[in-house]
């Protein structure tokens, strides 16, 4: 039997995310992962929004993704296309950029913090007790973690074996999907006609076409092929404009669930294994990695313990009500996404509103993961509406130089800022877990959706860069959260 203490089953982009965060806290953490091939061959997504870039800068490996995608100033909402511009982050853009160039570059910095994947191979099965989990593999090896992680997709065994439900609502629509190879010029982007959408987009230069078109009906249960896509193509448009040479076909639905929770005693859930749900808005791998990062700091510290099995509980309370309002926002898409001139009427009225200033921010910045805000409780003497939020990247001056904020988070660890005011508090107790900076900087502070927002004193910051502490003039509450976050002293 081979021991680990996390096993991660599924290497797709949660999964790697995932890898990455334990390995840089120095768990030893390894990946089971069906696929024998690191390379995809389809790439279902096509992006990555804002606050996925900010957590990768989180971790000093931005630059990598962003060297290889298209940038673009805009997101969408149902196709209503928004501008992200003037929303206060340093990342105000998405990243056009296929889901195989994702997972190869999250698997070559995985593979640099020496994270090992069992390729090839499945879980059939595994067993909790009070101080681990008994893995069977589908080669007729054995595995034993101190805790496993499902992140193997919508249709998870480890959700199914753990007993864990999946209550949501059932599929009204069905798509293809292909990437190929076209002899004519096709209508780019994406268009609504009687029986549902199509779409035509080139995810990079000179590569294959992404052709996806609904079906007229529900029936899924034969896998597709490119003439099934062709024969959808034809019946709307009376060409299937050469298709040909399809390096890969799929089918996805609008089947919107969530697993009741998210974690089993020593079993937990993240990504597609928690939650699916349309693709409307390209949410659902950034959701995915998100839950990876607000996972990975609070199992590390757990396993190294620093901190109470009990830290766990806060990754479902934090993250299940997040993916619920993805799930309701998308939705919310595919009924404006449906034909019709009654959903037409609809979706005139929703782009005038989006075009207004305020709600077009406030959408825009939910579709871009920069409005969340975890219900941390108070935290401060006065209830600093930065508690639970993001920490805006700033360009601080400390005693090594101006440097972002983001940099500070580098190695996962937690950072408590102060700012001007001479503190007395004793942090040393934490400091392998918290790094303490003092800094200055002169300016606004802009949040997404609140605005500008009083400038504190100080501020402790959690490994995945979200606000748990906010001081101004006293200590009040920071021994508590020190605690809270990163365990007793």
């Amino acid at each position: 039997m081979i021991e680990h203490q996390v096993v991660i089953v599924g290497g797709g982009p949660t999964g790697l995310m995932l890898a990455g965060e334990l390995a840089l806290a120095g768990v030893d953490v390894a990946i089971v992962e069906r696929r024998t091939a690191r390379d995809l061959i389809g790439s279902r997504a096509g992006g990555i929004t804002p606050r996925t870039i900010e957590l990768l800068d989180q971790r000093g490996i931005a630059e990598r993704f962003l060297a290889q995608g298209r940038i673009g100033q805009i997101c969408h909402f149902a196709w209503i296309m928004l501008d992200i511009s003037d929303l206060p982050t340093r990342r105000n853009f998405t990243l056009g950029l296929p889901q195989y160039r994702i997972e190869r570059t999250l698997a070559e910095w995985v593979d640099e913090l020496g994270v090992p994947t069992y390729r090839g191979r499945e879980v059939t099965g595994f067993a909790q007790d009070d101080s681990g989990v008994d893995v069977e593999v589908s080669d007729g090896s054995r595995l034993r973690a101190a805790y496993l992680v499902g992140c193997d997709g919508g249709r998870s065994q480890i959700r199914k074996l753990s007993g864990i439900a999946f209550p949501g609502w059932d599929p009204t629509a069905t798509c293809l999907i292909t990437e190929a190879d076209l002899t004519d010029e096709p209508p780019w982007g994406l268009h609504r006609d009687g029986v549902g959408i199509h779409s035509f987009f080139r995810l990079e230069d000179g590569g294959p076409v992404r052709v996806m078109v609904t079906e007229p009906g529900l029936e899924t249960s034969d896998e597709p092929t490119l003439h099934d896509v062709s024969r959808a193509l034809i019946s709307r448009r009376g060409t299937d404009y050469g298709l040909h040479n399809a390096h890969w076909v799929s089918r996805f639905t609008d089947v919107t669930r969530q697993a009741e929770r998210y974690r089993d005693r020593r079993v937990l859930l993240a990504g597609d294994a928690a939650h699916v749900h349309s693709p409307a808005g390209g949410q659902g791998l950034n959701t995915g990695v998100q839950d990876a990062v607000n996972l990975g700091w609070k199992l590390a510290q757990v396993i190294a313990g620093t901190s109470p099995e009990s830290l766990l509980d806060t990754y479902h309370a934090e993250r299940h009500p997040v993916a619920a309002r993805v799930l309701h926002n998308t939705m919310a898409q595919s009924t404006l996404l449906e034909p019709g001139p009654r959903v037409d009427a609809l979706r005139d009225t929703m782009a005038e509103l989006l075009s207004m200033d305020e709600p077009r921010r406030q959408i825009a910045a939910m579709m871009c993961g920069l409005d969340i805000r975890y219900d941390l409780g108070d935290g401060s003497a006065d209830g600093h509406p930065l508690l639970g939020r993001r920490m805006p990247d700033l360009d601080v001056s400390t005693p090594a130089g101006t440097v972002p904020v983001f940099t500070l988070l580098h190695d996962g660890r937690g950072v408590l800022l102060t700012f001007g005011a001479p503190w007395d508090f004793d942090v040393s107790p934490w400091a392998d877990r918290v790094c303490a900076v003092d800094a200055e900087y002169d300016g606004p502070w802009e949040l997404p959706v609140l605005g500008s927002v009083a400038a504190p004193e100080a501020v402790l910051i959690r490994p995945d860069g979200y606000v748990a502490w906010v001081g101004n003039g006293t200590h009040s509450g920071l021994r508590q959260a020190l605690t809270t976050w990163f365990g007793a002293r």
